[in-house]
């Protein structure tokens, strides 16, 4: 019987697979519109679902719960920060499709390339982005592991749970691409909302006796008050940092969030996609009661982003608990996908095909397969080394994601932003960024990245004012004919002139 959980966890992995693989046919995958962006054929319930179980993730049932049973009310800046980025997915998104649909671009830094006249800045503008992205990565993968290592008593030891799951995203990632996450999101979004309200009701109840949160919070009110106000328990999560951990999550735009929004059909469906998402992201609510629950029966427990699993393994019914471990899983993997799919992407279109020249035939070959260097070389051994817990790991990605802000600022609102001023402003604010989360750690308890942003932007505005804007024609194209485009369910007009060379 103890084994139970264990099976359904795993059952999982083979329904992934199954859906994953089955998703690319009919589709050209050697393409980069293939693969990349999955032929911009995604209807708004998959579009939906890809974008919310993306960003609803191991965190979600495992760092949210962790920060909730250490700190408290800190835990609830996950609820802030999501509900203001599906706010720039509703409105910056449907503008996204519009430019990869009418100029042909499948990725963020494509279209930086393109609108900034800058192979350079679009190259340079991916790498920082990546480590947002890999870090994420990362992130998703050790969590991943801790489900597979807690659901089977420890059998699979957290490096093979490492390779399991990266092993099983490599099948269906390789043969489907975006459509195979599409696909795979839209049953683990589905499966996450129901497991994550099953589990939070059933520990509200065994705790209370009820379905009534309110004695959870009373008995922290009387007990441990410190749980439930700024910094927090541990007293490391003070206003300023709470603050602007929001800020720099808001400020940034995932290369990985931008590849899905191209994937919808038409950028009516993908408004109507984005324009529900904070509702899906009511999913966080339970874990999070979850965690507070833990802080009176888990006091002891030696990693606290393992206490959600901990607790259905110790007290609810074998199937409840090995829904949670599909459930976590399936978050965990649904994260993961798009930021190594999204990488291989960039680095692909972005770095190697400018520099080495390549056809876009070949561009195509080459990105699937760098999904297998990326996972191997970059996201197994840092994953297997555990370098810190998981909402740290992607605070500090937000802190690089985050400095490419204002370059989006220039593509969206800023006609006289200029490659100079965005190359100065990326690589002063990247290298701010470095310095103040692993040499001098958030000064004055402001996020390393706000602190790139401080350096960054002004090094933006000041040297765009002085150097020469990009070209009358490329101007033209953003901030004129953009504007008089409609948008439709078919797209924009077909006569908008051929794809230019990004």
């Amino acid at each position: 019987m103890q084994y139970i959980p264990f099976v359904i966890t795993a059952a999982y992995l083979v329904v992934a697979v199954v859906i994953g693989v089955s998703a690319g046919r009919g589709h050209n995958m050697r393409t980069v519109e293939g693969w990349g962006v999955g032929s911009r054929s995604m209807g708004p319930v998959v579009v939906y679902l890809l974008v919310a179980a993306g960003g609803v993730s191991a965190y979600t049932f495992m760092g949210s719960p962790g920060w909730a049973h250490d700190k408290g009310v800190p835990a609830l800046y996950v609820v802030v920060y999501l509900a203001f980025m599906a706010l720039v997915a509703w409105y910056i998104g449907p503008k996204v499709w519009n430019f990869g649909r009418r100029f042909g671009h499948a990725t963020q830094s494509t279209t930086i390339t393109d609108r900034y006249e800058s192979p350079l800045l679009g190259g340079l503008t991916s790498l920082v982005v990546s480590v947002g992205g890999l870090a994420y990565a990362v992130l998703q993968t050790i969590g991943s592991a801790y489900i597979l290592n807690v659901m089977s008593f420890g059998l699979v030891p957290t490096w093979a749970g490492v390779l399991i799951t990266l092993a099983v995203i490599s099948i269906y990632l390789f043969r489907s691409g975006l459509r195979a996450i599409g696909f795979t999101n839209a049953f683990q979004g589905a499966l996450m909302f129901v497991v994550a309200w099953m589990v939070g009701l059933w520990a509200m109840n065994w705790f209370t006796g009820g379905f009534d949160a309110t004695p959870i919070f009373e008995r922290l009110q009387q007990e441990a008050p410190e749980f439930l106000t700024l910094p927090g328990a541990l007293g490391d999560m003070n206003y300023a940092f709470w603050t602007t951990s929001i800020l720099i999550s808001f400020f940034s735009i995932w290369q990985s969030h931008w590849v899905s929004w191209m994937g919808a059909k038409s950028a009516r469906s993908l408004k109507q996609a984005t324009t529900y998402l904070p509702l899906y992201y009511l999913v966080l609510i339970p874990m999070i009661i979850v965690g507070f629950i833990g802080v009176f029966e888990y006091t002891d427990i030696a990693a606290s982003d393992q206490v959600a699993i901990q607790m259905a393994v110790d007290n609810m019914p074998v199937i409840i608990a090995g829904l949670l471990g599909a459930g976590t899983l399936a978050a965990s993997m649904s994260s993961s996908e798009p930021n190594i799919h999204a990488t291989a992407l960039t680095y692909s279109k972005d770095i190697l095909q400018p520099v080495f020249k390549l056809s876009d035939e070949r561009t195509g070959r080459l990105t699937r397969w760098l999904i297998f260097p990326i996972m191997g070389l970059i996201i197994a051994p840092i994953s297997i080394m555990e370098p810190a817990s998981l909402v740290y790991i992607l605070l500090i990605g937000y802190g690089f994601t985050g400095q490419a802000f204002p370059i989006m600022v220039g593509i969206f609102f800023w006609p006289r932003a200029t490659k100079t001023g965005a190359l100065i402003g990326l690589a002063a604010g990247s290298i701010v960024t470095i310095l103040f989360s692993f040499v001098f750690a958030h000064p004055l308890g402001i996020h390393a990245g706000i602190w790139g942003f401080a350096v960054n932007i002004p090094c933006f505005i000041v040297f765009s004012l002085l150097t020469k804007p990009a070209s009358q024609e490329t101007l033209a194209r953003y901030f004129t004919t953009s504007r008089k485009t409609k948008t439709t369910d078919a797209g924009p007009a077909a006569d908008a002139g051929p794809a230019p060379t990004a």
